[in-house]
């Protein structure tokens, strides 16, 4: 694993933006593994800011996001389709038709499944994957205990992970509790991971990351095993 230490969460966004737009400037038809939440949203606004100041092409870019919630169209405010066009496709010259989501609203979920997993494989691959890693662990909705060998699945949400994201939807509005995630195997299969930690709240599994084995218990620990790891983290993170 590579480390970079960032002195704070807009350094942090800096370092993975320059990442992101050095892949797309190096190869124009890049495939892209992105995710969603609070830690990436300020680096698709650097992202934005670049593409619109120095005139970075995303034409050629194909995406593939983490995952889904089942149930909620993409149209859905709080669906993370909607929030990567909000935050990132509208804003750049990325056609729609390039980037990819697993539909939550999918007549046959394990098909979709499958479509997506093939989709990924037919695209060569993902370049470079942006991940967050979740208080226990998680990356993606992959939770502890799933199998190393997981491809894209449907998974039930555990109450920390609602919780965590129930933020995110309205007052008084029924949380999903399912959701169709890449799994931990599509996940290694990326050439490059870029691993981002953001938060104080977040030093405790930083600290168990990067000392405890690789063990299903721990889903990120798989990441060890990669060959072309990147972890950000800013210096509330470290704060141990």
């Amino acid at each position: 694993m590579e480390i970079i230490r960032a002195t704070n969460y807009d350094d942090l966004c800096e370092k993975a933006a320059a990442l992101l737009i050095s892949q797309v400037q190096q190869k124009p038809n890049a495939v892209l593994g992105l995710a969603t939440g609070a830690t990436p949203t300020g680096i698709y606004q650097k992202m934005v800011a670049d593409h619109q100041e120095r005139g970075t092409s995303y034409a050629g870019v194909r995406t593939f996001n983490l995952d889904e919630y089942v149930g909620l169209p993409p149209e859905h405010p709080s669906s993370f389709a909607y929030y990567m066009r909000k935050q990132l496709f509208d804003r750049i010259d990325l056609p729609l038709a390039q980037t990819h989501i697993p539909s939550g609203v999918a007549t046959d979920l394990e098909q979709e499944c499958r479509q997506y997993e093939e989709a990924i494989l037919a695209a060569g691959g993902i370049d470079m994957q942006i991940l967050g890693i979740g208080m226990n662990g998680h990356i993606g909705f992959n939770e502890p205990g799933t199998p190393f060998h997981s491809v894209t699945h449907v998974v039930t949400l555990t109450e920390s992970t609602k919780q965590a994201n129930r933020r995110y939807f309205d007052e008084g509005e029924t949380m999903p509790s399912h959701a169709i995630t890449m799994g931990l195997a599509t996940i290694m299969r990326s050439k490059r991971i870029v691993l981002l930690v953001s938060g104080k709240h977040k030093a405790p599994i930083l600290h168990r990351l990067l000392n405890e084995p690789v063990s299903e218990d721990l889903p990120a620990s798989i990441l060890k095993q990669h060959s072309h790891v990147t972890v950000i983290a800013d210096a509330d993170a470290w704060d141990q």
